[in-house]
C-alpha cells in the first residue's frame, strides 16, 4: 500500500498513518518497528515526521483468515446444545481482527466448546453480538448456524432486552430519559464513533439508579446495536462513561478502561422459545469503584 501524504503542516509517521487507515496505533507502532513502513524509500521510527509529497508505503503481513483454539480461561454461566452464555471479562477482546489476531474470546471459545455457528466465518464463529474490549459482562453464543438465525433475528427485531450498568461522571439532570440519536464514524477520526445527522438510527434508554460523589450509577437499555453506542451516547449527554479513555476523561480511580458492563441478556430460546435471563455481577475493578464512589 502506498499513500502519497498531503497534509499542511508536519506530523509524526504514526499519526498520519492512524489519522489515514483502519489500524491502531499499537499495530502501526510494530509495523514500523517490524521494518514495514518506509518512508521515501528508507525505514524510519514511529517519531519521524512527515510532510506533503512524501510517499508512504506499507507492507502488512498477510491476514490470518482462521482462528486458533487458546486455552484461555472464561467464566461460561450457561450451555445447552444452542447457546453458550459468557461473562466476558475487561481487556478481552471479542474476534480476531488486524493488530489482534489471538488471544481472544473467539479463541477460548474455540478450545472450551465443541460447536460454533459459522455464519460469521473462520474469525468469528459463533459471535451473535459483541462487546468492546474493556466492556465487561454477558454474551450469548450461538453453537449451530439455526441458533444464530434465531439470535440474529430477535436482536434486529429488538426483542432481545440488553441491559448495562455504567459509572458516568457528574449528575444527569433527569432520572429517566431516552437518548435518540443517528450514530456513524467520527469524521475526525474514522476509529471512533459520533453523534452525527447521517449516522444510523441508535436508541438508548437510561435510567439513573444511583446518585454518587460527582458521578452517578446508570443503568441503560439499548434498544439498537451500534458501535460504542452507550459510550457514544453518554458523551452526547455530557456525562462520558468514567474512566473512557476514548469518549471520556481517561482512567481514573485507578480503572483500567470504561466502567461499562453488560449486566443482564434477555433472549428466547432459539429450540424451545422460552424466555431465558442470564446475569453477571460487575467486575472487581467496577464494584471497588462503585464503594470508593459511595464513601468519598
Amino acid at each position: 500500500m502506498k499513500l502519497f501524504v498531503e497534509t499542511g503542516e508536519k506530523m509524526r509517521l504514526d499519526v498520519y498513518l492512524a489519522d489515514e487507515t483502519e489500524y491502531t496505533r499499537s499495530y502501526i507502532k510494530q509495523l514500523i518497528d517490524g521494518g514495514r513502513v518506509l518512508l521515501n524509500g528508507k525505514t524510519v521510527k514511529c517519531g519521524a515526521l512527515v510532510a506533503s509529497g512524501d510517499e508512504v508505503t506499507l507492507d502488512p503481513p498477510e491476514p490470518i483468515t482462521t482462528a486458533e483454539p487458546r486455552d484461555i480461561p472464561i467464566d461460561i454461566i450457561y450451555e445447552d446444545d444452542d447457546i453458550a452464555v459468557v461473562n466476558k471479562p475487561q481487556g478481552l477482546t471479542v474476534h480476531p481482527a488486524a493488530g489482534n489476531y489471538d488471544n481472544t474470546l473467539v479463541n477460548a471459545l474455540m478450545f472450551r466448546l465443541k460447536n460454533l455457528s459459522a455464519i460469521n466465518g473462520a474469525l468469528r464463529p459463533g459471535i451473535v453480538h459483541r462487546l468492546d474490549k474493556n466492556t465487561s459482562g454477558v454474551m450469548v453464543v450461538a453453537k449451530n448456524d439455526r441458533a444464530h438465525l434465531s439470535l440474529s433475528a430477535q436482536i434486529a427485531e429488538r426483542s432481545a432486552v440488553k441491559i448495562y450498568l455504567g459509572i458516568v461522571d457528574g449528575h444527569l439532570k433527569e432520572e429517566t430519559g431516552r437518548v435518540n440519536a443517528p450514530i456513524g464514524r467520527n469524521p475526525r477520526d474514522r476509529k471512533l464513533m459520533a453523534v452525527v445527522p447521517s449516522g444510523r438510527t441508535a436508541v438508548t434508554d437510561y435510567e439513573v439508579t444511583e446518585r454518587l460523589n460527582a458521578h452517578d450509577l446508570v443503568r441503560f437499555r439499548i434498544l439498537t446495536g451500534r458501535t460504542h453506542q452507550i459510550r457514544v451516547h453518554a458523551k452526547y449527554l455530557g456525562h462520558p462513561i468514567t474512566g473512557d479513555e476514548q469518549y471520556g476523561r481517561g482512567s481514573v480511580y485507578g480503572s483500567k478502561g470504561q466502567l461499562l458492563h453488560s449486566y443482564s441478556l434477555t433472549i428466547a430460546h432459539p429450540s424451545t422459545g422460552e424466555t431465558m435471563t442470564f446475569t453477571a455481577p460487575p467486575p472487581p475493578d467496577f464494584e471497588r469503584i462503585l464503594r470508593l464512589l459511595r464513601q468519598v
